[in-house]
């Protein structure tokens, strides 16, 4: 085609500035200008030119440069044209709404977040207001009960029989006692209202440990340890345990007695390390988070005088009942420990005169007590009433019989 490259009649519609949008610059190889067609000196043939024979696919115009234009050709061809030029008005419209729509989602889309952001803070704020109204109070703590103890001296009436260890336990109320830690035998374990059997069996697996270190390990027993003791109990009664091992005073929360069975290692040894026990363990529910176990056993120990030379038909029988009640909470059966609230402790053949809340001080074989009742108490004294020693006397039928 011939003619010039820049359209006749100056730049097309829809740019004011000349320059060419991005649609119309896509469709300028495509679509001409009117001006820039009118210039044109070739034009194709119309359909009815065409089914001629020798017709020539196109030709000079009639009248481009001197006959002048073909009124029925340039109707048909403005048709055509028209045609054209309206296709590409609507996609270029189409576009621009496209164009015009995309910016406008994106401002749907910040101010959607923007509203977002300040519900947000709106929540935060009040959130914030009504906390610093009406401030979170946590609920209290419980801390651990301290220990409350109960010791009783029990008094012979005579002097106390001696003999060898399996002697003295075939002739004993103990002569039925299993032998250390067999001796305290684990009840069925059933579910509570708010424990699991498991939990359960726990708990008084736990209450047993407590038992065998503080009744029947003998490194506690003669050896001075606490250790073993120490470690199953409460992180809240450690100092109060501490303090009974290390400065014990009869006051009701302060007596070595309480926490574990001890003897003066400077005084007494162990006949026999197997200490006979028979007792009961039973557990219920204290509250709903709490489980309560109920220990109550006797403990017969074969004792003798520290002395090396003692000769093996030196000993004696020593009797120790203890009633302890613990308390378990969810957090004491995960770490394997106890809160230990009473101790109820009668030990003898001892003497009322003696101390128990230090080592027990037993009255070993053919040894007779000084006095059978305990001291006077004077309710004038400035001496708390609890420091008053309890003594009772033992009762014949717990001796071993003479073989």
């Amino acid at each position: 085609m011939a003619g010039s490259v820049d359209p006749p009649d100056g730049t097309p519609d829809g740019t004011p500035d000349g320059n060419p949008g991005r649609d119309e610059e896509e469709y300028r190889p495509v679509v001409f200008d009117e001006s820039f067609v009118r210039a044109a000196r070739l034009r194709e043939l119309s359909a009815r030119e065409r089914t001629g024979g020798d017709a020539p696919a196109v030709r000079d115009r009639p009248g481009s440069d001197r006959d002048g234009p073909d009124p029925a050709l340039d109707a048909e061809y403005e048709y055509a044209y028209d045609l054209d030029r309206r296709h590409h008005r609507h996609t270029v419209r189409r576009r621009a709404r496209g164009r015009r729509r995309g910016p406008g989602r994106a401002m749907g889309a910040r101010l959607g977040a923007l509203t977002l952001v300040l519900l947000v803070a709106a929540v935060f704020a009040a959130a914030v207001h009504l906390g610093s109204r009406y401030p979170y109070q946590p609920p209290p703590d419980p801390h651990t009960e301290p220990l409350r103890t109960t010791l009783v001296a029990l008094a012979p009436a005579g002097p106390v029989p001696g003999g060898r260890p399996d002697d003295l336990y075939a002739h004993s109320p103990a002569a039925q006692y299993r032998s250390g830690a067999a001796g305290i035998a684990l009840p069925p374990a059933r579910r509570t209202v708010h424990f699991s059997q498991g939990e359960v069996m726990t708990a008084l697996t736990i209450a047993k440990d407590f038992l065998v270190h503080s009744s029947l390990d003998p490194d506690v027993l003669t050896g001075g340890a606490t250790r073993p003791v120490r470690l199953l109990l409460d992180p809240d009664q450690l100092a109060q345990f501490d303090r009974s091992v290390g400065s014990p005073a009869a006051d009701g929360h302060h007596a070595t007695g309480g926490w574990l069975v001890r003897f003066d290692p400077a005084r007494t040894a162990l006949a026999d390390p197997g200490v006979r026990v028979r007792g009961t363990l039973r557990v219920t529910e204290a509250s709903t988070d709490t489980l309560e176990v109920v220990s109550d056993h006797t403990f017969a120990y074969a004792l003798r005088p520290a002395e090396p030379a003692t000769g093996p038909g030196a000993a004696s029988l020593f009797t120790v009942r203890r009633e302890l009640r613990f308390h378990l909470d969810r957090d004491d059966l995960r770490m394997h420990r106890v809160e230990l609230v009473t101790s109820h402790l009668q030990a003898g053949p001892m003497d009322c005169s003696s101390d128990p809340s230090g080592a027990l001080q037993p009255l070993l074989a053919g040894r007779r007590p000084a006095r059978t009742a305990p001291p006077a108490t004077d309710p004038y004294a400035s001496a708390p009433a609890a420091a008053a020693r309890l003594c009772a006397v033992l009762a014949p039928g717990s001796q071993p019989a003479r073989p």
